[in-house]
């Protein structure tokens, strides 16, 4: 009788979930920075200089669903993303696949807050305008997180939210000189996005 009851709490769960179920597509910009770059001073006797990236412009596009009960909804996606970031001497290009899996509450008429973690798979990582060279990230899976709002309009959507990152992940590289550098590739950034129901 018990197991009886566990399995129509599940299956009572699961079709309410399924009934309030919404799948879609979005995209739009990203603009921040990755982490600083550190690398050689000018002599050998000096300490090792650091970089602070400056914000650029970036994109992402992708899919999505939304599982929603009682105002509270579950919201995964599945984004393909490009970063920007600006050394002063070269552009740095991080390309990803990200997975945020985002818990929101809908909280008056169309505007809604949500927030969770974003796991991120590094697809490439390069140097722009530059001979220097870079090698591949610390770590290819990562996991930040994104907090932000949106607003639903029928089957439009707008969404702001701000991506970050809980540790390091280092890229290794050599300058002209054969000197060794690194760049924190963790992402800073904001994130705008128009979402359509399908």
């Amino acid at each position: 009788m018990k197991k009886l009851f566990i399995v129509a709490l599940i299956f009572f769960g699961v079709n309410s979930w399924a009934q309030n179920a919404e799948f879609g597509i979005k995209g739009g910009f990203n603009y921040g920075a990755t982490g600083d770059y550190e690398g050689p001073g000018e002599v050998a006797s000096d300490a090792a200089t650091i970089i602070k990236g400056k914000e650029k412009a970036g994109w992402h596009a992708g899919v999505y669903g939304q599982f929603e009960v009682a105002g509270i909804f579950l919201r995964p996606e599945l984004l393909y993303t490009e970063l920007n970031t600006d050394y002063k001497d070269f552009n740095y290009k991080l390309t990803k696949i990200d997975a945020p899996v985002l818990v929101g509450v809908n909280v008056l008429g169309p505007l809604n807050i949500k927030a969770g973690p974003s796991f991120q798979y590094v697809m490439k990582n390069e140097l722009e305008n530059t001979s220097f060279q870079i090698g591949d990230v610390e770590n290819q899976i990562t996991v930040g997180y994104e907090l932000g709002l949106g607003v639903d309009l029928g089957r439009i959507g707008f969404d702001a939210r701000y991506e970050g990152a809980f540790q390091e992940n280092d890229a290794i590289g050599q300058t002209a000189m054969d000197q060794g550098f690194k760049i924190d590739s963790r992402p800073s950034q904001w994130i705008l996005s128009l979402s359509y129901e399908l």
